[in-house]
């Protein structure tokens, strides 16, 4: 993972089913920030979307940090009154290395398919530069699109990577200290920053896994380019100063992940939740010996 004061009732609809994909499949709204991760973890949740309190999606995501190397994965799809109208799926996951403690991803990839179509997407990074990206079909040139640059391409975060909030320093990360981050976000077309601000602290009951504290932050979306600057739901996201996102902790590691997050749209609310958040921490590797 924006504006016009009314908007009809088909960009209403578009915008449901692109939050879905973007927040699911690991194109919208998350962020991640470039400070080393403490120990290792992992992480197994299913999540739920919904529009106005109406389910329409569901997903899993799975993450694990390793003392060299880490891995996430995502995927989700439409459902109930949803999926009758824009029926579709998307999967997204990203891998990299832990170096001197610092999340560094290598490799992106997401797909989503609809009735109409199917598209995938990978990048390459390299210390936070993109090497190498492509889009499968290769998407036609708009001359409406803003470009983007080698430049715009330099110092981001893959979208899935973008999902991992670390926070420094010695004291529980769950604290207002874990809102005061902003990233810059490349998802294979566009690229965009993105901006938290501490909300509140809250508490949160999963049906499955965790209980406890969550940190809610406000989350701001900027679009820099690879963009469509017309596109109803490019203003409307870029306008919001109301969306919010909540992250709850990797056992055994100074990094958060969302546990919801709610964004207003022209037909009520839409939240994506966790229903399971399974986590616990995993014991460094021990190094063979003769």
């Amino acid at each position: 993972m924006t504006t016009q004061t009314v908007m009809s009732t088909r960009p209403a609809s578009k915008l449901s089913s692109k939050l879905w994909f973007g927040l699911f499949a690991g194109a919208a709204m998350l962020l991640a920030t470039p400070h080393a991760a403490s120990a290792q973890g992992k992480v197994d949740a299913q999540y739920e979307a919904t529009l106005s309190g109406i389910p329409v999606g569901r997903g899993a995501w799975t993450i694990e940090i390793g003392d060299d190397q880490f891995a996430a994965s995502a995927a989700g799809g439409t459902a109930g009154l949803l999926k009758a109208f824009s029926g579709g799926s998307g999967t997204s996951a990203s891998q990299g290395r832990v170096v001197n403690g610092a999340l560094v991803p290598t490799n992106y990839s997401a797909t989503t398919t609809t009735a109409k179509k199917s598209e995938a997407i990978h990048i390459i990074l390299a210390n936070g530069n993109v090497k190498e990206f492509a889009i499968d079909p290769e998407p036609p040139v708009d001359a409406d699109r803003i470009p983007v640059t080698d430049a715009h391409r330099r110092s981001v975060f893959d979208p899935m990577t973008a999902t991992l909030l670390r926070v420094p320093g010695t004291a529980d990360p769950l604290g207002p200290d874990a809102c005061r981050a902003g990233v810059a976000v490349f998802d294979g077309r566009m690229r965009y920053d993105l901006k938290l601000d501490f909300k509140r602290m809250e508490t949160v009951k999963a049906e499955r896994g965790y209980r406890g504290p969550v940190v809610v932050c406000a989350l701001y979306f900027a679009p820099v380019a690879g963009y469509i600057p017309d596109r109803p739901v490019i203003k409307y996201l870029a306008a919001q100063r109301s969306i919010e996102i909540a992250f709850a902790p990797v056992a055994g590691t100074r990094i958060l992940v969302p546990f919801w997050l709610k964004v207003p749209t022209p037909l009520g609310p839409a939240m994506l939740e966790a229903t399971q958040f399974i986590t616990q921490p995993t014991p460094p590797r021990v190094a063979k010996t003769q």
